[in-house]
């Protein structure tokens, strides 16, 4: 058990932050915007996935998640298998050390509990276990906040996952479909409260007054979810041969097109299509940042977008989209802001289908950016609320003392 801090609070950031992926860095800049606005005196502490890049963007110290990753180009002479098994053995020491030292932990939206691209146990699962457990042996409280979660069929990351989510002190969820997952798997999640995710907090570019002709594509180095290893390649392919022929049918009718990434994993996608293209129809955004996605997504016409926060930057900038999704979350969001019926799946994408659905989306462009007008600003008053409930969870006020 660690001693009681009497000085400020102490709050620590857990997650896989700072690695390049654009959604959870989004969603760790809402939560640090927050704690900067209504508690500014609590000192930040990280551990995340890239720890040097987290540490200069915000000023405070961040420990590496994993042994393994950590010590990089040091262990280079120990066999793969032997460095990553010493590696789960030092992470929970690595993991207490760290989480004793503070009063709050926060696991900042994320689809942390969730396994819908390729995952394996002893990843994150294992990590985010760890920190449950030790958390409430040294007596710090976690927050799982506006996280998405579905049911996992790969029974030992349930167990991880589920025991994790169990023992934190404060949960929350991006949608009501990750309350039932996880009611599905076992945990009582009546109680849990619903908010929209984190990344709508981020404040919104403006949008340009007249239509660019341009039409952004977000694409994703997809290879389905974890249940689909054997058949990733053949998904991969089948998938990046539709998106090409959704490019190559905007061009020939006359639109540039703006591609986008939220991982850079998603690089050499990008880089097929724009081999396969027409180098002057066709180019790529780079950025290292929602705030930098959302200004580039405001400037096109309309989105059609894989990755979650892909699609979730364009509604949140008002740009009617085409969600091409890869898990339950895709189609969650589109409905929650009133595009139900711009939808399809990665894994059976159908070209024909694309283009009806987005030759319908520009006919009615006018109203979809209405209704995503009016649903940004109901969902950016739940977030209001969203974090007066982890104020009050994590940081109640002092009692007042009756004077007699």
């Amino acid at each position: 058990m660690r001693t009681r801090n009497t000085g400020p609070t102490r709050v620590g950031l857990f997650g896989i932050l700072g690695s390049g992926n654009l959604g959870n860095d989004g969603s760790l800049d809402a939560v640090i915007n927050y704690l900067r606005e209504r508690h500014p005196a609590v000192e930040l502490d990280f551990m995340c996935m890239g720890p040097d890049r987290v540490s200069a963007q915000y000023g405070a110290p961040a420990t590496h998640l994993q042994w393994y990753e950590a010590r990089g180009e040091a262990i280079r002479w120990l066999p793969g298998p032997v460095a990553k098994i010493i590696g789960r053995l030092l992470d929970p020491a690595r993991t207490l050390a760290w989480v004793r030292r503070q009063d709050v932990v926060i696991v900042p939206g994320m689809g942390v509990l969730e396994a819908t691209v390729p995952l394996r146990p002893w990843s994150f699962p294992y990590s985010l276990y760890w920190l449950s457990r030790l958390a409430r042996l040294t007596g710090t409280r976690v927050a799982l906040v506006s996280v998405g979660a579905d049911f996992i069929s790969q029974r030992v990351t349930r167990w991880l996952v589920t025991r994790a989510a169990r023992l934190a002190h404060y949960r929350s969820y991006r949608d009501a479909h990750s309350r039932n997952a996880m009611w599905e798997m076992g945990i009582d999640s009546a109680a849990d409260d619903v908010y929209p995710d984190l990344a709508f907090a981020l404040p919104a570019p403006p949008a340009p007054a007249a239509g660019t002709g341009t039409v952004g594509v977000g694409v994703m180095d997809y290879h389905g979810d974890n249940d689909e290893r054997a058949h990733g390649d053949e998904l991969h392919r089948a998938y990046l041969g539709k998106v090409k022929g959704f490019v190559r049918w905007l061009t020939d009718n006359g639109r540039a097109v703006r591609l986008f990434t939220g991982d850079k994993a998603d690089e050499p996608v990008v880089r097929e299509i724009l081999a396969d293209g027409p180098a002057d129809r066709i180019s790529a955004a780079s950025v290292s940042s929602l705030d930098e996605l959302m200004r580039e997504m405001a400037a096109v016409d309309a989105v059609v977008a894989t990755r979650y926060h892909n699609v979730l930057c364009a509604l949140k900038t008002c740009r009617p989209t085409v969600s091409i999704g890869y898990a339950a979350k895709n189609d969650v969001l589109m409905a929650s802001m009133g595009l139900h019926e711009f939808v399809q799946q990665a894994r059976s994408l159908d070209l024909d289908t694309l283009i009806a659905q987005f030759t319908e989306l520009e006919r009615r462009s006018a109203q979809l950016q209405r209704i995503l007008a009016e649903r940004n600003l109901e969902t950016r008053q739940r977030l209001e609320r969203q974090f007066a409930a982890l104020s009050a969870a994590l940081f109640p006020a002092p009692a007042a003392v009756e004077v007699r």
